[in-house]
């Protein structure tokens, strides 16, 4: 999945289109993320004396597809590849090795994200 936990995408489908907020959650087994401010919905909900809640109307965020949302890059939005970096690790007695790292990088630009 290329959208993580604290990226800020933008909604390209849905009644929310258009609307920008920071990613919440991620739900990699629906394929879905949910957003801050985008697909409010109203739960009602009852009170209960022995756990102490009062009942209302509750708004909160509901989950939306991640194929619905673009990460936000500068002004605009970008599509998401990926990059294979070498990287030099070290061992904890002291010896180092090469490994690769995987890097997300911007389809717009080139740069790292």
């Amino acid at each position: 999945m290329n959208i993580k936990k604290g990226d800020t995408v933008k909604v390209i489908a849905g009644k929310d289109k258009g609307a920008q907020g920071k990613v919440i959650t991620v739900l990699r087994e629906e394929d879905r993320v949910i957003v801050e401010g985008v697909n409010l919905v109203k739960r009602h909900t009852k009170s209960v004396q022995q756990t102490g809640t009062t009942g209302g109307i509750i708004t909160r965020e509901a989950p939306i597809h991640v194929s619905n949302v673009m990460l936000v890059e500068g002004d605009g939005v970008t599509r998401v590849s990926f990059r294979r970096d070498e990287v030099t690790k070290r061992r904890p007695d002291g010896s180092t090795y090469t490994a690769s790292r995987s890097v997300r990088v911007s389809r717009k630009t080139g740069k790292e994200i």
